[in-house]
Parts: structure tokens; sequence; C-alpha cells
């Protein structure tokens, strides 16, 4: 088994600094919340996690594929619950192509052996959480 660890130290009011990777990473609230704002919500890095994890995947598994894109993006929304602790209760994931006659079929499979095979995030989010997702295509 493989650990991986990161640690965080407060800094004041609300702030943390994460350092993830060798990566420095700003953690603060809102104003309104008794923060600064000075970097991104927690919450909010879980789809940030998920995105870049099925990304990493999919991008890897076209180019084995020989696969072509002039662009790709992963975009997920979540949605809340209002009552605490709040917490995701659904993802969507949206997988956007962008290229010239871009083969459905291998896209499809590419993200389908992520979700179901490669994505850890995914894996652990899916034991407690709806995901979903959806495939576009932007012909360029």
């Amino acid at each position: 088994m493989v650990k991986q660890e990161v640690k965080v130290n407060w800094l004041n009011n609300m702030a943390f600094e994460a350092e993830v990777n060798g990566h420095k990473i700003i953690l603060d609230a809102t104003e309104a919340g008794g923060g600064e704002d000075r970097g991104p919500r927690p919450k909010p890095l879980m789809l940030t996690a998920l995105a870049g994890c099925t990304g990493m995947d999919v991008v890897s598994i076209l180019r084995k594929m020989r696969v072509e894109l002039d662009d790709f993006s992963v975009s997920v929304e979540g949605d809340l619950t209002e009552e605490h602790p709040k917490q995701f209760s659904k993802m969507n994931v949206i997988y956007s192509f962008k290229g010239k006659d871009l083969p459905l079929e291998k896209l499809k499979k590419a993200v389908s052996l992520s979700e179901e095979r490669y994505c850890g995030v995914s894996a652990l989010y899916k034991k407690a959480i709806d995901i979903t997702s959806e495939i576009k295509i932007i012909e360029s």
C-alpha cells in the first residue's frame, strides 16, 4: 500500500496553507465566513480532484488510441445538501471535446475506462454519492 500525506498549516483567521506534491495552496473562507478569501474553499477542491483525475485518465487513454484533440475540458457540478454537515449528494461530470471528426465511440470508451477502472477519486466518491456524466463534442 502506498501512503500519501498532505499537511495544512494554519496561517491566521480562517486561512491554511497546504503543501501538495511540493506545491503550496492557500485555503480560506469568504469574508462573510470569517476569512479573507485568499484561496479556494475545501469542498470545491473535491470537484477539482475528480475533474483532474478523470481528465488525466481520458487524455492518456485517447493518446493511446491515437485520437487527436484540439481542446478538452472537464467540468464537475456538485449538489450540496442544505443541512449540516453540508456535503455533496450528487456530482455531474461534463467532458467537452473539441476537434474535427472525433470518433464518439472512442471518446465514450475513454470516459468509461476512466470512470469504471482508473480514476481513484471517482471510485471513492461513488461509494458515497451519485455521479453522472455526459459528453459534449464541439466540431472545429
